[in-house]
């Protein structure tokens, strides 16, 4: 007969098996998500420089040439939050980025320059400043620059997310360049007019059929609510949605725009769920976690799930600001909530 078990004796049979009790591992049921990423700000005046040096340290071939933006707290991970990644991507006058697909999906939004292009499947999408460019999930997309532009964009993708789910999935084209097969922003032709669509277009995709939704499009949507009280956390805050079904553009990632007008001062609340912010215009200050980050056009700023977020505009003009989100995931999974600040 077995000698009577010991605690000792019974916690080292368990672990040496590859199993730990609820008892031992409780503390991680916290009241709230407890996020290893931290709010973190990329600044242009750094940005702007890792750009120009990066245009004759860093050759584009097979790979791009983007700067991966990595949250400190999370222990050198692919990832700017915990389901996000962004990066700042460069393109010089007549350079070519080969073809290839992946299962993470991505947006890009164009910081600076104009005329360059992603072709997605087989669509050449011109890419002008404040241009919010789709890739799905598993599209094969180049990237060229026949303009006299450098042309920079933010790269948003759900990496982390996919990489988590074991679902990551890459593949390289044997073109370069593969033939164009559709007119050029031709989804934009077909599927850029407000909430009048195609009838006669059977395809119902889970990502927004529409590859380019242009800042000038943009621009008039919020100058149009520009006038009306908003949200009393996000001011005149509009999201880009699916062409056909009006929800997000892609499963999981949801991209918004929001105007802070000047002087104005916004109140705190808390989100389930990640996102990036790029300035497009204006100068503020964002209140992450008692954390004041400072900024200006072009800089990027990382916030983690359940952060206490306020922003104010500190300009004499209108701010605007360009994020992506998680949000779609949460909401699908039956996850999201928020709290405001009482």
């Amino acid at each position: 007969m077995n000698a009577p078990a010991t605690e000792d004796s019974f916690h080292k049979l368990i672990h040496e098996n590859y199993m730990y009790g609820l008892w031992e591992i409780a503390s991680q049921m916290t009241p709230h998500p407890r996020p290893e990423a931290v709010p973190w700000q990329w600044k242009w005046s750094l940005l702007e420089r890792v750009v120009k040096e990066s245009c004759t340290a860093v050759p584009v071939g097979d790979e791009r040439r983007a700067m991966q933006l990595f949250n400190p707290g999370l222990n050198g991970q692919w990832a700017t939050t915990g389901t996000l990644i962004a990066a700042v991507q460069v393109l010089l006058p007549g350079e070519v980025a080969r073809a290839h697909r992946h299962s993470p999906a991505a947006i890009r939004f164009i910081m600076q320059g104009n005329g360059a292009y992603t072709a997605v499947e087989g669509e050449k999408v011109i890419m002008r400043e404040g241009d919010l460019v789709l890739t799905p999930s598993w599209q094969w997309h180049d990237h060229g620059n026949e303009s006299g532009d450098i042309v920079v964009w933010m790269d948003g993708l759900d990496v982390p997310l996919t990489k988590a789910l074991n679902a990551i999935f890459f593949e390289m084209n044997a073109e370069i360049r593969p033939r164009a097969t559709k007119p050029v922003n031709g989804s934009k032709s077909l599927y850029g007019h407000g909430h009048l669509a195609p009838t006669w277009t059977r395809e119902r995709p889970k990502f927004s059929p529409l590859m380019l939704y242009s800042w000038d499009q943009t621009m008039q949507a919020l100058h149009a609510l520009r006038d009306r009280d908003g949200s009393p956390y996000e001011g005149i805050s509009l999201e880009y949605t699916h062409a056909l079904s009006g929800g997000p553009v892609l499963p999981t990632i949801g991209c918004r725009v929001q105007l802070i007008r000047a002087g104005e001062k916004l109140k705190a609340r808390r989100v389930a769920g990640s996102s990036v912010f790029c300035v497009r215009q204006g100068r503020g200050r964002s209140v992450i976690e008692g954390k004041a980050f400072e900024w200006s056009r072009n800089d990027i700023v990382a916030v983690p799930s359940w952060a206490l977020l306020e922003h104010a505009n500190t300009g004499s003009e209108d701010a605007i600001l360009f994020s992506i989100n998680d949000r779609p995931v949460f909401e699908a999974l039956g996850l999201y909530r928020e709290e405001a600040l009482a």
